[in-house]
């Protein structure tokens, strides 16, 4: 496949249609039939911001920050997101209304033509191939009903995209394989099981609430019935709950954003192995080293020298 494309920094184009939004920029990088954008938007008020795109596109949505509630016209579908989360959809272009519920978000998208997402679903597996067939005969889907936390794995290559160490035909190429392992990951995620439970749509507002707290609070996070009682869920529920709805354990997601908030620390701040693992809620620098190699496959020392390794 070639490659034609090039990273532009800009303001986006696409502009709200009321005066919620304060600044949004965006970092865009144009390959051969797939566009990434990695979206901030900061905002001066709460409210609804209405955003229109007539394209025919696959888009695979990866949120990195904030916590929002969006309907796409097309789908006729509302969602409640926060923290870390994705899923894929594809309409025939793209009538959004966002409610922001926190001043900053930041979202990741890459966006396929739908040939060329086609051709690549027929190689993946049963729940990519589905949902390629959707994409196919042009029916406005979603691959899931449920979004799902990003895990470590499709976290890394998000932040290996957004900072991309390369330039010219190599940043291409680059680009490209990483869009491919994204939606690789994103398949293969997508074909577990999620642990049975039942919810009510307030119950899964208190989940997000409780993702929220966690993420503020990856330092010192409450403990489960700390945080029950913050939410107002029962532990059963909490449990399986968060389990079923992020496809991870309280404890899992922690685990998680502290080795995303240690590597950030250790690859890009001066702060001693020990200063970071202090802040990021570890009382032992001994145990946090183990948490990392464990992680990482390296302790935190050899990866301050060899940044290459985990980038």
């Amino acid at each position: 496949m070639p490659f034609r494309g090039k990273e532009v920094p800009c303001i986006s184009n696409a502009r709200p249609m009321n005066d919620a939004v304060l600044h949004r920029s965006s970092k865009i990088w144009e390959l051969d039939n797939i566009v990434i954008n990695h979206n901030t938007v900061d905002y001066q008020t709460y409210g609804v911001s209405s955003f229109k795109d007539s394209s025919e596109q696959v888009r695979l949505h990866i949120g990195l920050r904030g916590k929002y509630a969006f309907r796409v016209a097309q789908l006729d579908r509302y969602f409640e997101l926060g923290g870390y989360h994705n899923n894929i959809l594809f309409t025939k272009g793209f009538d959004l209304e966002v409610e922001n519920k926190s001043m900053r978000n930041v979202t990741l998208g890459i966006n396929f033509q739908p040939d060329t997402f086609i051709h690549l679903a027929q190689k993946g597996n049963e729940v990519l191939k589905k949902f390629g067939e959707k994409v196919h005969h042009r029916k406005n889907a979603l691959l899931a009903k449920t979004w799902k936390t990003n895990n470590y794995k499709i976290h890394r290559v998000a932040h290996e995209i957004i900072y991309c160490p390369y330039e010219g035909p190599l940043q291409q190429l680059f680009l490209f394989s990483k869009c491919i392992e994204l939606l690789v990951l994103q398949a293969d995620l997508y074909a577990k099981e999620d642990v049975s439970v039942v919810l009510s749509g307030k119950d899964e507002a208190k989940l997000l609430d409780a993702k929220e707290i966690l993420a503020s609070q990856t330092d010192n996070p409450p403990t489960i019935v700390e945080l029950a009682r913050q939410v107002a869920l029962n532990e059963f529920k909490l449990k399986k709950g968060f389990k079923a709805r992020f496809g991870t354990t309280l404890f899992g997601y922690v685990h998680f954003l502290r080795m995303d908030k240690a590597k950030r620390l250790l690859l890009d701040s001066q702060y001693s192995i020990k200063e970071i693992a202090y802040q990021t809620g570890y009382s032992s620098p001994q145990y946090f080293s183990k948490a990392f190699k464990q992680e990482f496959g390296a302790a935190p020392n050899v990866v301050r020298k060899n940044p290459d390794f985990i980038r």
